[in-house]
This record gives C-alpha cells, sequence and structure tokens, in this order.
C-alpha cells in the first residue's frame, strides 16, 4: 500500500464523500492545462536529463529549501545558487541526505502531498520517504531520470500536459521557445509576458534594462512614445511564440490612469533613478492601466499578482537574489486601487483581467464583489500561500457566494517543480469536487449540475479564460 490515500481530501461524512469520488473520477484524467507557471522551457528545448533527484525536487523548489532554512538548514547546505550562479554543496546525495533528515518537516503540509505524489506516481516509490529510505530513493530516481521515458518531454506527455505557459522577461530573446518550435515537438509549450524589469522603477538596472528593451524592440525606448511603441512590439513577438497572457508581480494592486504629462515627468524621473517610493508605486500603477489599453488592442489577457513582499531578507537577496523563498504576503487593497483602471476599460468585455491574492481577508469584502459586477474582472485561484487543500476550500467558500463559479478560471499550477504539476491538479480537483459534493448534499446544487461544474472548474474554464 502506498503513502496516498484514495480518499484524500473527500468530505469524511459518507454520502458526500460518495459522491465526491463520482465527481473526481470523471475529472482526474482530465488534460491539464496549465497556464501559468514558472518552469524552465529550456528543458523542453533540449530535453535533456535532469541532473539528479536533488536538482529535480529541492534546489530550484523554494516551498521545500523555505521550509528547511527555518529550521537551521542552510541554503548553501541544500546547493540552492548564489546570485553569481556558485554553488558550496554541489554533491546531490548529500544534498538528498539532508532533505530526507529533515523530511518530517513537512508533516501535513501541501508540500508533503505533492512530493509523496511525485515519489509514488511518477517514480513508482510506494514506500514512506526517510533518512532509512534515503539512498534508495535516490538510486532509484537516478536510474529513472536516465531513461527515455523520464526525459522533460515525455514526462509533459506522461502528465497529461494539454500546455503549459512559461513566463519570460520582455528582455527574453524567447531562444528556447524558439528551439521548441523548431524541434517539430507537439508538446505545447508557451510564453508569457512578464514586462517587471521594463516597468518597476525599483528594478535592479532599470534604465540599462529600458535601453536593452528598446534595442530589442526597435525603437528607442528612452521617450515615451517609444517606450509604449517597445511594450507592442514585444508583446506581438511573444504572442508569436504562443502567449495570450501578460503577467505583473507588483507590490500593491495600486493602479492609476495619469495625464499624459504626469506619466512622462515620472517615467523620465525613473530613467534618471529619481523616483521616491510613492512616484515609483504610482508608475507601476499607471503601466498597470498602459498594459491593459493595450490589451484592448492585442488580446492578451492580463495577470495581476499583488500582495508579496519581495526578497524581505536584504541579506539573502544580496547573497543568493531573487525567489529564494523569502517572498512574504502582506495586506493588499483592491476596491480603491483597481478604480483608476476599471474607470478606464473595467466595463469593456472584450478585457479580462485576472485578479490573484495572497490576502484571503479580501475574497468576500472586495475580490468577489468587484469580479461580480465588473465584466472584464475574473478571479484566479488559491494561490501560491493558499494553494493548500485549505486554502482551496476557503477561496470557494468565500467567493462562490457572490462572483459564482464562472468568474473564476479554473487553476494554475504556478510552480518551478515540474514533477509536482499533476499533484497540485490533482488536489485542486478532489478539493473542488469535494465542495461540489457538499452543495448537492445540503440542497443548494443539483447533482447533474455539480458534474458540469466539475468538468468547468478542471479544464473549460481556464481554457476560456486564458485564451488557449
Amino acid at each position: 500500500m502506498g503513502q496516498l490515500d484514495d480518499n484524500r481530501l473527500f468530505p469524511v461524512e459518507q454520502a458526500a464523500r460518495g459522491l465526491a469520488r463520482a465527481l473526481y473520477e470523471t475529472v482526474k484524467d482530465l488534460p491539464i492545462v496549465s497556464p501559468h507557471g514558472h518552469t524552465d522551457p529550456r528543458w523542453y528545448a533540449e530535453n535533456l536529463p535532469f541532473p539528479d533527484p536533488a536538482q529535480l525536487f529541492v534546489t530550484p523548489d523554494h516551498y521545500v529549501f523555505r521550509m528547511l532554512f527555518s529550521q537551521g538548514v542552510s541554503l548553501d547546505d541544500l546547493g540552492v545558487p548564489h546570485a553569481d550562479g556558485s554553488r558550496i554543496e554541489v554533491d546531490g546525495r548529500k544534498i538528498w541526505r539532508r532533505f530526507a533528515e529533515n523530511y518530517y518537516l513537512f508533516r501535513g503540509t501541501p508540500s508533503r502531498m505533492w512530493l509523496d505524489h511525485s515519489f509514488e506516481n511518477v517514480f513508482g516509490l510506494s514506500e514512506r520517504f526517510s533518512p532509512e529510505t534515503a539512498d534508495k530513493f535516490y538510486d532509484h530516481i537516478s536510474d529513472c531520470l536516465a531513461k527515455p521515458e523520464f526525459l522533460p518531454r515525455a514526462l509533459f506527455e506522461r502528465f497529461g500536459i494539454e500546455v503549459i505557459a512559461t513566463t519570460e522577461s520582455p528582455l527574453d530573446d524567447l531562444r528556447w521557445h524558439r528551439m521548441i518550435r523548431e524541434s517539430g515537438w507537439k508538446g505545447k509549450v508557451v510564453t508569457a509576458y512578464r514586462p517587471d524589469p521594463v516597468v518597476d522603477p525599483d528594478f535592479e538596472g532599470f534604465a540599462e534594462n529600458v535601453a536593452r528593451f528598446g534595442e530589442l524592440a526597435g525603437t528607442d525606448a528612452t521617450t515615451w512614445n517609444g517606450y509604449l511603441d517597445a511594450h507592442r512590439n514585444r508583446r506581438q513577438y511573444f504572442k508569436e511564440f504562443g502567449a495570450t497572457s501578460s503577467d505583473h508581480g507588483h507590490a500593491t494592486a495600486r493602479t492609476e490612469n495619469l495625464p499624459q504629462s504626469e506619466a512622462v515627468a515620472l517615467f523620465e524621473k525613473a530613467l534618471r533613478g529619481e523616483c521616491t517610493a510613492e512616484e515609483a508605486d504610482a508608475f507601476r500603477g499607471h503601466m498597470l492601466t498602459e498594459m491593459a489599453r493595450m490589451s484592448l488592442e492585442d488580446g492578451l489577457v492580463l495577470q495581476i499578482h499583488p500582495g508579496a513582499r519581495r526578497n524581505h531578507s536584504a541579506p539573502m537577496m544580496e547573497m543568493f537574489g531573487r525567489d529564494k523563498g523569502f517572498d512574504i504576503p502582506g495586506r493588499t487593497d483592491y476596491v480603491a486601487a483597481l478604480k483608476p483602471l476599471l474607470d478606464a476599460v473595467g466595463t469593456d468585455p472584450r478585457l479580462s483581467v485576472i485578479l490573484f491574492t495572497l490576502d484571503e481577508t479580501t475574497y468576500a469584502r472586495e475580490l468577489a464583489p468587484l469580479a461580480g459586477v465588473y465584466p472584464a474582472l475574473k478571479l484566479g485561484p488559491a494561490w501560491w500561500f493558499h494553494d493548500s487543500a485549505e486554502g482551496m476550500r476557503r477561496f470557494r467558500e468565500m467567493t462562490t457566494e457572490t462572483a459564482g463559479f464562472y468568474n473564476t478560471v479554473g487553476f494554475n499550477d504556478d510552480t518551478r517543480a515540474f514533477c509536482s504539476i499533476p499533484a497540485r491538479h490533482d488536489v485542486a480537483r478532489r478539493v473542488d469536487c469535494a465542495f461540489l459534493a457538499t452543495l448537492v448534499r445540503t440542497g443548494r446544487l443539483a447533482e447533474d449540475e455539480a458534474f458540469e461544474v466539475a468538468q468547468d472548474l478542471a479544464y473549460r474554464l481556464v481554457k476560456q479564460a486564458y485564451r488557449l
């Protein structure tokens, strides 16, 4: 018997559990649509074996190494690269043993469920991972990774991925996406436009980034009109490689709709490195509205991922760089913050803006009421720190009453951890089926409707929302 309970995440009450199970059976094998994530397109382009188990499961996954670090395991000992690309510990087996010694730290967490699911369903390891089984797991996974059926493209097909979106900077030349396209492989890997390095005056090297941006776009991006044209040109270039969305990771959800003279003045100050914190935030906010206007022109879906106080530890940022587990959620306002954008374009049904949050207190008070009336708005799923079973259930409980199901966009896994993708989608499908079964058994939804909604949540809504 494996580590995974067949009835995990289903209701305890037997009638509801039976219905949840029946609903799940109709969606568990549906194709995976992954519209936003951070897997490396180079994996699919080169299709080379993953180096070793540690580099597959530990060093790229901030969910894993942040927990270990919180209990005193250094990132150096886990082989996490420094900002300059150097690594202290390079012995995969040592990293793996350290991981196994501390695996108990993940008890009860979503990471534990994802990892156990990956070990059992991807690699056929049904024993409990522990210090005693660490070497056996390492050797078995290493042997698997050397086989053709465990190459990135083969796993992509085995996982049932219909389409996956990676996320690239506008300064990226998309060489790996070009290689994928020219390879003749049929797997659908698309990009997404993430302009943070050239819309955030606080981003390191902002002025140099804008100059490089203009070179890539064939325009003088140091002038306001040239800068906006550079965005239009790069967005179109990204669309050539399958992009259907842009993605914006701002500290707040603030938007602005400034007169052109004010926007130009802020832009020029940003290039000189003279923006105050307030001015930088205002410029970011204005650029969200400009991006929304561009979405009306080119059809890209606009994703707003606010509320992460990124790189909270200055020493860790200096040593290891961005995205090393030190992004922390913060309080986020949406009603006032989004009003300038919504006044400008929010009632246009041609626009699709997908809102995410790390502040669950806003679900019922702000986000669901906004999405429940503005045609342009949809709610992204429980995200990042809340993509647990509990977080997904809270999302449904607090948003369905006002926004319904059809102002939400299904599920996306938003991960760098490739082998966890099917596990994450499985959790989402189980939680949604459990929620639907509870609605039926409490007289709030007809059973035949529940089966239809289950299909929508697992597959249809995400394709529709992201125009895939």
